[in-house]
């Protein structure tokens, strides 16, 4: 149970997809401006990207490594995640449709996400078994939700800021960014690894 434990702090805070690994930066940037817009892409990449490491280990181990088509797990992991966010629309357009409106393109663009997509991938090249990849992947789409949501936070308190001429708009939204990212970057003394040997080394 530790070794879970450790994956899920790593992936969720030292090695966090969007401060860490600059991953998914796109729908961060573009659906952080309300709290409620943010938690309600958090809460799609996260069920996306659990289900989808869960289906492309499942494809990878028992399809395209059979048949020597590990070549193909690119395309393959593309083809999965496109599926799983077409169901993940068709539901929030017909029960949540306040929410579906609020995200526009950035829900279709999860397809793309270069964060989901990533998770995937790097099931595959850590070696995972099944548990450990749905786990990688809902940790790190926790970190992904944690990112955005205090960033979301962050942006709200920014309405009341006056910045000089230059910073206005955009290019604050990125100095804050940034910010954040460096708060973050503290985890980084934490040296869990994979296993309880290496767990809270600074």
């Amino acid at each position: 149970m530790l070794d879970i434990f450790v994956l899920m702090l790593t992936a969720v805070l030292v090695e966090n997809f969007i401060f860490y690994r600059f991953m998914g930066c796109c729908p961060f940037l573009g659906v952080s401006e309300r709290p409620d817009t943010a938690i309600g892409m958090g809460a799609a990449v996260t069920f996306v990207m659990t289900l989808s490491s869960a289906v492309t280990y499942v494809v990878y181990t028992y399809i395209l490594v059979p048949f020597e088509l590990t070549y193909l797990k690119t395309i393959a992991f593309i083809l999965v995640i496109a599926a799983l966010v077409q169901l993940i629309e068709m539901f929030l357009r017909r029960f949540v449709p306040a929410l579906y409106g609020a995200l526009g393109i950035f829900l279709p663009l999860i397809t793309t996400n270069c964060a989901v997509l990533g998770a995937a991938l790097q099931n595959v090249d850590y070696g995972y078994d099944f548990v450990h990849s749905v786990v990688f992947g809902f940790s790190a789409a926790l970190g992904f939700t944690l990112a955005i949501v205090i960033f979301a936070g962050v942006r709200q308190r920014m309405f009341f800021a006056k910045p000089p001429r230059a910073f206005r708009g955009f290019p604050l939204t990125l100095v804050a960014a940034a910010l954040v990212a460096m708060a973050f970057s503290g985890f980084s003394g934490f040296s869990l690894g994979n296993s309880a040997e290496g767990f809270f080394h600074f």
